[in-house]
């Protein structure tokens, strides 16, 4: 069966690995294009990109797919995941057994570009992967396999992510055996009454409000490990945080308590103990409150108001 592989980020990059591992070599690998990055605007490849080079596989790499669905023809099964671009009606139906999605929940909840994230901000007690049928509507498709995974309440964005690759792989590769034995049932059409939407988050998104609960702030942060980090500012300080636990308590939203090279900073119901942060001075580095609070007891100190 001749497969062709779209995927751009570390997710994608998991999935393909898991393709190849089993046996499954993509004819053509598309990826988004190549951007430049960095204070010095070098052009770094997505690691998809990377892993397809280094697998000397076909890449190819166009801004839109308008018009591109001659590169489909010649595809049996085009596998997509995290791929970053939207595939036209004519791509859709290119490929001879059409296009198949590895989408990090379990469909219908968290259509949309941020499903990890969105399961963690939320409290999900569990997630998983669903290998869907792509159809023009978004993430709308059948369902043809879903695995779950149970949530702790301690995974990140980041950690999460890796996870549900791995298992969004494993649960590719039996998906991908059906159709090849031609044994696939037809896809199970997703219950309309149950969608919830996770659109892309803003930068603004990662901006604490402390007059939220506690327990909400948490799973903020952990829910942008890996982005740009939830902050908070005090005057022009901005403060990332990037591990912390929620405690009982009666506090002052936003104002800092400190005792014994603790940190709390209360919020709407509860505190916020600090652990990790990233302030923008000196080295910019994260460190533990207790190294914050040697360096910067000007911030971290009692009063202090973060907003």
């Amino acid at each position: 069966m001749q497969i062709g592989f779209a995927g751009s980020p570390p997710f994608a990059a998991t999935v393909l690995h898991a393709v190849m591992q089993a046996g499954r070599t993509p004819k053509i690998v598309f990826s988004q294009p190549p951007r430049a990055s960095g204070r010095n605007r070098s052009t770094s490849l997505t690691p998809v990109h990377k892993m397809a080079r280094q697998c000397r596989l076909e890449v190819a790499t166009p801004h839109v797919l308008k018009n591109q669905e001659h590169l489909f023809f010649e595809l049996d099964l085009l596998i997509v995941a995290a791929y970053g671009l939207i595939l036209p009606r004519a791509v859709l139906e290119a490929p001879r057994l059409g296009c198949v999605n590895v989408h990090a929940s379990l469909l219908p909840r968290w259509r949309g570009a941020a499903p990890i994230e969105y399961a963690i901000l939320h409290g999900d007690q569990e997630t998983g992967v669903s290998i869907m049928r792509i159809e023009p509507k978004l993430d709308a498709g059948p369902v043809f396999r879903k695995a779950s995974l149970p949530l702790t309440g301690n995974e990140t964005t980041e950690s999460l992510t890796q996870s549900l690759a791995i298992l969004g792989g494993h649960t590719l590769n039996l998906v991908l055996e059906q159709f090849e034995k031609g044994e696939l049932s037809e896809p199970t059409p997703q219950d309309t009454s149950l969608v919830t939407y996770a659109p892309s988050l803003k930068a603004q998104d990662a901006r604490i409000d402390w007059f939220q609960d506690a327990t909400k702030i948490e799973r903020q942060i952990r829910a942008f490990v890996g982005r740009s980090a939830a902050y908070t500012m005090c005057d022009d300080i901005r403060i990332r945080i990037l591990e912390a636990s929620p405690v009982e308590g009666k506090y002052k939203p936003g104002i800092a308590e400190c005792e014994n090279k603790s940190v709390v900073i209360g919020c709407g119901t509860g505190g916020l103990a600090l652990e990790t942060v990233q302030l923008n001075r000196g080295r910019g580095t994260p460190m533990s409150i207790s190294s914050a609070l040697n360096g910067y007891a000007n911030v971290f100190s009692d009063g202090t108001s973060f907003e």
